[in-house]
């Protein structure tokens, strides 16, 4: 089974700074367990690197025990919602034009109100996966939703630089 430790020794000389970035900033931060693995199990799968995939999923069940596969399954849902509408939201801001901002979306996002952890958790992990797929009113969207639901601005930084560095090894291992 693949493990943090193994991506790290996977990462070249080059990429120095990532290995020791992707070990501390799931160490030291101010997000709760659930969270944390929530967020670098989505942003695994949002990084679409198999390696880094399997070890998040490994790390977060060795990390969450019994409470893990309510999480993963949240994450698993998150990766895949946002790779949806971040795609979708990104081009209409993108376009910028009011005809498209006014147009039905047509997409289900059920998923959404049916979280298997909390709300404000799911919220938080999409956030995450929605800075790796560069889409600015999602960020801002989610943002606002995890702040106005109690979490500080600490903890949204926290998930953000998570979702950096997961990208960062991803690019690491790919190049």
């Amino acid at each position: 089974m693949a493990s943090l430790e193994v991506v790290r020794g996977e990462l070249a000389d080059a990429h120095k700074d990532t290995r020791l970035n992707l070990q501390s900033v799931l160490e030291n931060n101010s997000l709760t367990p659930a969270q944390r693995w929530g967020v670098a199990v989505a942003c695994a799968f949002a990084a679409r690197n198999e390696l880094i995939k399997k070890a998040m999923l490994h790390e977060a069940r060795q990390a969450l025990g019994d409470q893990a596969e309510p999480v993963i399954e949240d994450a698993r849902a998150a990766a895949s919602l946002m790779g949806m509408n971040n795609i979708y939201y990104r081009f209409r801001h993108m376009v910028g034009k009011e005809s498209y901002a006014t147009k039905r979306p047509g997409l289900r996002m059920n998923r959404l109100g049916q979280v298997l952890t909390n709300k404000v958790d799911f919220e938080l992990v999409c956030l995450a996966v929605s800075a790796i797929n560069g889409c600015e009113m999602c960020v801002q969207s989610h943002e606002k939703v995890v702040v106005d639901g109690g979490l500080s601005e600490d903890q949204v930084n926290d998930a953000v630089r998570i979702a950096s560095v997961i990208h960062a090894a991803a690019v690491g291992l790919e190049s």
